[in-house]
């Protein structure tokens, strides 16, 4: 019985030795879309809406890891635009509305604060973060009037965006952690609403999230 006890030890030992350097990502949190028509940011007068992520990664190094992220943001105009903005809006037939989601997917590399060489060395918390590249698909519905009555016509539109994300990771045991997670989405487009040049900047995404991340070793290494 000792003997036996004593085995699983050294075989769990062993199997604890081998890195699990894949990492399964879910996450959900609001978000909200800086956008011509979307509302009055300075004011905090703008539409949070929910946004959805799921990411596969694969550690390349002690601080290095390489990770693929999809997912889908719902976007919504927002806010009480001025007389002025309306107007302006009328005079150059751009869209007063536009909701829809968004759908997204992109690569990045990531950089961890505190490096570690396997999954069981891992600190309590860690920053990480990174820059990457992506392609966004954006499925709205738009009116050009805030008529009830008006039929709203479809729009879709494909850009690309470099996506910035930060996160704090806690370790909630030796396979999981839990983070927070901020995210950018620097598109490449500024008529994701059907309004261009109205505001100083393109049109962007913002998420905020609560992340679970799950390290795992493929079936085929199990």
């Amino acid at each position: 019985m000792l003997g036996t006890s004593s085995w699983v030890s050294a075989q769990s030992f062993y199997k604890e030795r081998i890195s699990r350097d894949n990492i399964l990502t879910l996450g959900i949190g609001p978000s909200f879309a800086y956008l011509d028509n979307g509302g009055q940011y300075r004011s905090f007068n703008f539409a949070i809406k929910p946004a959805i992520s799921v990411a596969l990664t694969k550690k390349m190094a002690q601080n290095i890891e390489l990770r693929t992220t999809a997912g889908i943001q719902w976007i919504s105009s927002g806010g009480n635009p001025s007389t002025a903005a309306t107007d302006a809006w009328f005079f150059s037939n751009a869209s007063y509305t536009a909701k829809g989601p968004a759908y997204f997917f992109d690569i990045m590399p990531s950089f961890y604060l505190i490096p570690f060489s396997n999954h069981m060395h891992r600190t309590k918390f860690n920053l990480y973060g990174g820059v990457g590249l992506g392609i966004m698909q954006v499925n709205t519905k738009q009116t050009k009037s805030f008529s009830p009555e008006e039929t709203p016509i479809s729009s879709n539109i494909t850009t690309g965006y470099v996506p910035v994300r930060a996160g704090l990771s806690y370790r909630i045991g030796p396979y999981s952690d839990i983070a927070g997670e901020g995210t950018m989405l620097w598109t490449f487009s500024d008529n994701l609403d059907g309004n261009v040049g109205f505001n100083r900047f393109g049109d962007h995404l913002f998420q905020a999230q609560i992340v679970f991340r799950r390290y795992f070793v493929p079936r085929s290494q199990d």
